[in-house]
């Protein structure tokens, strides 16, 4: 009895042991590698025929990397936007996903050498061919990119220069779709996205010259120097021996321009591009100084997009409640059944809906499209707040109104709406508070507000910290005079 009370903890301990190992080396066994499948063709995206796997020439160069490790790919999905951040925590061992190289991403983070060059190109209307050749072309005219990339660095500069209006989205797909429903006027990213830009939009196209020249690489935390390097001889052995070029050549990107780089990579010299061997010396307080500006700009942004969406959602509130509490039920159930809808479905939704979904019927302004999405999805929550209220007004007080001849108007206007304001004074100010925070979701439809352009500022700085204390501290700037300023009429009307 005694030795299996020995044995028993012993045999327990080391099968924890075991079981640790295993656990700890399980990591080891798998290079995860993240990426956005988001992004489509031809760098990551799922499967049509298996989605349970993603495909593209990402996955592929990822595959072999983790061969030349000797272990297992494990793709890890990740936000594009959030690629940089993720790394930094350890989300992934090493970023792939049409990841551009910048000295401001060099000096944050273990960037390997690029394993393909693009160029920055135009895509206009057919129409448009031989009028807008060139950035100077488009003074004036609105042209769209991707944010933090370097075609939007470029779009900086052209609008200092040549007075272009950059058009910022959140993906690559429908920047060519408003290009060719005239949305905007030109399209400037790398060749990549614009081929495939082109195909799915037959009346676009390509302009030959280049605007800009960069280049993919794969991105790690800044202190796993180690793999990056071993990453290096990796890719610098498949550029060697053919096997990058069969990648590239199998998902139809293989050109000119990818023997020079390689040749320079793989001489003796080892050169790298020169955009690589310039480092960023802009520490981050120098860039909040630089970025304030256009924060100060994006919150005045936020603010009239918010007001205005209140207002909107409280005259909107104000109409569905009375319809539902004095209107004919007929007229009650169409407007449940409308603000069960509004409610039931996703802001998001309802703006992708309002801006892209109806743009074949009419073409709504991104600023316009917002004020109508924020305006209608908060006007249901209102509808519900005034109805309430007005409920709650004590059923005694109307049959003395209806006694002493006052009609239904009267009673609304004198009895009922001053007693009912009173009660939904609280959750209306909450209500507009939370619009406020809500308006940040409008960037999906190109509208840049408060936190879009603190993300932008974020993405091109490397950390969330300064940007998010400074986006935080504009937002408490806004909303805190508006919660005291609602308690202190709340108070007035107790009186």
């Amino acid at each position: 009895m005694m030795c299996r009370v020995t044995r028993q903890p012993m045999a327990i301990t080391a099968m924890l042991v075991a079981g640790v190992t295993i656990v700890g080396a399980q990591p080891s066994a798998e290079l995860r590698w993240g990426g956005d499948a988001e992004g489509g063709a031809p760098f990551v995206e799922a499967d049509p025929a298996d989605p349970t796997r993603v495909v593209g020439f990402d996955v592929e160069v990822a595959q072999l990397l983790a061969a030349g490790e000797k272990l297992a790919p494990r793709f890890v999905q990740v936000g594009f936007t959030s690629l940089d951040a993720a790394v930094t925590r350890g989300d992934f061992d090493v970023g792939l996903s049409g990841i551009e190289d910048s000295p401001a991403r060099r000096a944050r983070l273990a960037v390997t050498i690029p394993y393909y060059e693009f160029r920055e190109i135009l895509t206009v209307r057919s129409a448009d061919g031989a009028r807008y050749r060139t950035l100077a072309d488009l003074a004036g005219r609105r042209v769209a990119t991707l944010g933090t990339t370097l075609a939007s660095e470029l779009l900086v500069v052209a609008e200092k220069e040549h007075g272009v209006i950059p058009v910022t989205y959140e993906d690559d797909v429908h920047p060519y779709s408003d290009l060719a429903i005239g949305r905007v006027d030109a399209v400037l990213l790398d060749d990549v996205l614009a081929e495939r830009g082109v195909r799915r939009n037959p009346g676009l196209m390509n302009q030959s010259s280049a605007i800009g020249v960069g280049y993919y690489v794969g991105i790690l935390a800044p202190g796993n120097t180690a793999l990056r390097d071993r990453i290096n001889e990796t890719l610098r052995r498949a550029m060697r021996d053919g096997r990058l070029e069969a990648i590239f050549r199998k998902w139809g990107m293989w050109n000119s321009d990818q023997p020079a780089l390689y040749a320079r990579l793989t001489s003796d010299s080892q050169v790298l591009p020169q955009s690589q061997r310039t480092a960023s010396s802009t520490n981050n307080w120098e860039a909040a100084i630089r970025y304030l500006p256009a924060l100060i700009k994006a919150a005045g942004v936020t603010v009239l997009l918010s007001v205005l969406s209140m207002a909107l959602a409280v005259a909107l509130g104000v109409a569905i409640a009375s319809g539902r509490v004095y209107g004919p039920r007929a007229l009650e159930l169409a407007l449940t059944a409308w603000v069960e809808l509004i409610r039931g479905t996703p802001l998001l939704l309802q703006l992708f809906v309002l801006y892209f979904g109806l743009a074949a019927f009419v073409q709504l302004p991104a600023f316009l499209s917002a004020l109508l999405g924020l305006g209608i999805n908060y006007a249901a929550y209102e509808s519900e707040i005034y109805r309430g209220a007005l409920q709650a007004v004590p059923a005694g007080q109307l049959e003395a109104a209806r006694t002493l001849g006052l009609t239904n108007v009267q009673t609304l206007r004198l009895i009922r709406a001053p007693q009912a304001f009173r009660l939904a004074l609280a959750p209306m100010t909450n209500d507009f508070v939370a619009l406020l925070k809500d308006s940040s979701l409008v960037s999906v439809i190109t509208v840049v507000e408060l936190t879009k352009q603190t993300s932008i500022f974020a993405a091109n700085v490397g950390s969330w910290v300064l940007p998010g204390a400074m986006c935080a501290a504009m937002y408490l700037v806004l909303s805190l005079p508006l919660a005291s300023f609602a308690r202190r009429i709340e108070k007035g009307w107790r009186r």
